[in-house]
C-alpha cells in the first residue's frame, strides 16, 4: 500500500516538473518572439537605409537673361531693334585684337562707358601678357568675339581646316577668360556654307559690318579717319562699325565717339543682342 502512494506521488512530481519546464519553454519562446519583434523595430532596414542618406542639395537658382533688344539683320549685317528699343544706335567692333593698342582703345570706351565687341586672334595670344591682356578686356565689361586663329581667308580652306582655325581659338579663348566667345566674325568677311554652320552648332552670333575705313592707305591717320567715320553715307540707324587695333584708329577713337553723340547716336550693348 505505501509502496503505491510513493509510486503516484512520484508521477504527480514528475508531471508537475514536465508541465512547468513547458511553461518556462512557451515563456522563454514568448520573451525571445517579444524581443525580436522589438528590436525590428529599432533596426528596420528601410530606416537604416534612410538614416545614411545624404540630405537633398537644392539646385543653384539660375540667372535669367534680360531679354534681347537688337538683332543682326544678316541681309546688311546692321543691327535691328526688337519690340521698340532705341532705333538710332551705331554697334563698335574693333578687329585683330589684342595686338599694340586694345587696352588703349579700351581704356577710351571705358572711360565714356561705352560698350563694344573685340574680336580676338590666335596669334596674338601667343605670350603671357597678350593672354592677360585679353583677361583685362573680359574683366572690363567688353565682349569678346572669334576672328579665327590665324586670320586667313576660309574660302581658301578646307573645311577640316577652317574648323581648326575657328574650335581652336575657341578653346583658347576659354582657356584664358572661362567662356567662349559669343561673336564670329570671318576675315575679310569671307564666309563659307560650312563656317556659317559651324558657328551656329557653336551657339554664336555670326556678325560682318555695314562700313569701315582704316585699312585703306588714305584713312591711316587720325583726321581722315575720324572724318569718314562720322560723315560717311553708311552711317544710318544700326549701322555695325569696323573698326581695328591700330595706331591711327586709336588717335581718332575719342573723336570718333564724340562725332557720333554729336550726331544723336547711342551705343548697342553687345549683351542686348539676340542669340549670344
Amino acid at each position: 500500500m505505501i509502496h503505491r502512494k510513493w509510486t503516484a506521488l512520484a508521477g504527480i512530481l514528475i508531471l508537475m516538473t514536465a508541465c512547468g519546464q513547458e511553461n518556462e519553454a512557451s515563456s522563454n519562446k514568448e520573451t525571445e518572439s517579444a524581443t525580436a519583434e522589438e528590436t525590428a523595430e529599432v533596426v528596420k532596414p528601410e530606416e537604416a537605409a534612410e538614416s545614411t542618406e545624404e540630405p537633398a542639395q537644392e539646385e543653384p537658382e539660375k540667372i535669367k537673361m534680360p531679354d534681347p533688344q537688337y538683332e543682326i539683320n544678316s541681309a546688311n549685317w546692321s543691327v535691328q531693334p526688337i519690340d521698340g528699343a532705341e532705333e538710332k544706335v551705331v554697334l563698335l567692333t574693333i578687329d585683330d585684337a589684342p595686338d599694340k593698342h586694345a587696352m588703349e582703345m579700351a581704356e577710351t570706351l571705358k572711360s565714356q562707358n561705352i560698350p563694344a565687341i573685340f574680336f580676338v586672334n590666335g596669334h596674338f595670344l601667343d605670350t603671357d601678357e597678350e593672354k592677360q591682356q585679353l583677361k583685362d578686356l573680359h574683366e572690363m565689361g567688353f565682349a569678346i568675339g572669334n576672328h579665327t586663329n590665324s586670320h586667313p581667308n576660309l574660302r581658301d580652306l578646307t573645311e577640316q581646316q577652317q574648323s581648326e582655325e575657328i574650335l581652336q581659338l575657341n578653346d583658347t579663348i576659354e582657356q584664358i577668360i572661362g567662356e567662349k566667345p559669343k561673336f564670329f566674325r570671318a576675315p575679310h568677311g569671307a564666309n563659307t556654307d560650312f563656317s556659317k554652320q559651324l558657328v551656329k552648332e557653336q551657339e554664336m552670333v555670326l556678325m560682318n559690318w555695314t562700313y569701315g575705313y582704316d585699312w585703306e592707305q588714305q584713312y591711316q591717320n587720325a583726321q581722315s579717319l575720324t572724318d569718314i567715320m562720322v560723315n560717311t553715307e553708311f552711317l544710318n540707324n544700326g549701322a555695325n562699325l569696323l573698326m581695328h587695333d591700330r595706331e591711327w584708329t586709336s588717335e581718332a577713337l575719342p573723336e570718333i565717339i564724340q562725332g557720333l553723340k554729336d550726331k544723336g547716336y547711342g551705343f548697342v550693348d553687345p549683351a542686348t543682342i539676340e542669340g549670344i
